[in-house]
């Protein structure tokens, strides 16, 4: 089963011969509020950071990403010859020229070229083959950004899994509330109630009317039910967010505050002993949930 979520944090490497040399390329990421990517390249080759960044963001789109990259000499030659063909090809007309003036044989042989000054330089191979070089790293680190999604996505599975699992604890909660909602308004109607038998003077002194009242203006203050269909529409929004092939880090975190502020409303308004309790556990499992979505890309 592959995760729709992934993890900001891991690790990819991919190693590659280049025209002699050994590079080997680290990508590691940790968590971050929004997508930075370092690469530290060998000096001759800083050139080439714009292209491995875009490579790297192309499978990487929120996380501090630190990229690495080694270059050590290959077992094997690596240096190459580079002509100067311009000198040599001067160099063969200055002679055909003195030959036609003076009437001598033209003919120049390859050691006579060879040992022109400045004919020939030897140098390292990848430097020999640079309109290469670029396309052979792009190749390199879309391997390792390919390893390392596949460890963010593995830890996004048990991220996954955990979240599903205090999605539907949250859900069962606010199904609570929904059945202890409506006895509020009863329960405080019966206290009022028994405190006036307690009081037969103050009973006797207030109608039904006046009683009816307040039990309903009590009522309106303490009703929550807005409160719960928010809650109930943010936790379908968190659903769809486990089904979504895109980074929705940010996005659920967003929604865990709004649930939070739910919930707090819900305890200033509750007066009932279960429903502050309900409202403890349910804000226990929000910051456990909001600690997972800032783990998630």
């Amino acid at each position: 089963m592959i995760s729709l979520l992934r993890s900001m944090t891991g690790f990819g490497q991919a190693r590659c011969s280049l025209f002699g040399q050994q590079v080997q390329i680290d990508i590691r990421s940790v968590n971050h509020r929004y997508g930075e990517i370092a690469v530290r390249l060998p000096r001759a080759w800083t050139h080439y950071e714009d292209l491995l960044k875009k490579t790297i963001n192309q499978s990487v789109r929120r996380g501090k990403v630190d990229v690495t990259i080694e270059v050590t000499a290959g077992s094997e030659a690596s240096k190459a010859a580079r002509l100067d063909w311009a000198l040599l090809d001067g160099y063969r007309d200055a002679v055909r020229q003195i030959a036609d003036r003076y009437g001598l044989p033209a003919e120049v042989s390859v050691q006579e070229l060879l040992s022109v000054p400045g004919a020939v330089a030897f140098v390292e191979k990848a430097e020999a083959n640079e309109p290469f070089v670029g396309e052979g790293l792009k190749q390199c680190a879309e391997q390792a950004a390919a390893r390392l999604v596949e460890m963010r996505e593995a830890e996004g599975l048990q991220l996954q899994a955990d979240i599903g699992l205090r999605i539907a604890s949250v859900e069962e909660l606010v199904a609570e509330m929904m059945v202890q909602a409506p006895h509020v308004a009863a329960e405080y109607r019966s206290k009022l109630m028994q405190r006036l038998a307690d009081l037969p003077s103050v009973r006797e002194a207030v109608d039904e009317t006046r009683l009816a009242a307040e039990v309903a203006l009590f009522a309106d203050k303490c009703n929550i039910d807005e409160e719960l269909a928010r809650l109930r529409s943010h936790l379908l929004q968190l659903n769809g967010m486990l089904e979504q092939d895109e980074p929705v880090g940010r996005k659920m975190d967003f929604v865990l505050q709004e649930m939070n502020r739910e919930a707090n409303t819900i305890g200033s308004k509750s007066n009932q002993a279960r429903l502050a309790a309900l409202v403890i556990d349910m804000k226990a499992e929000l910051e456990k949930l909001r600690e997972q979505a800032q783990n998630i890309e």
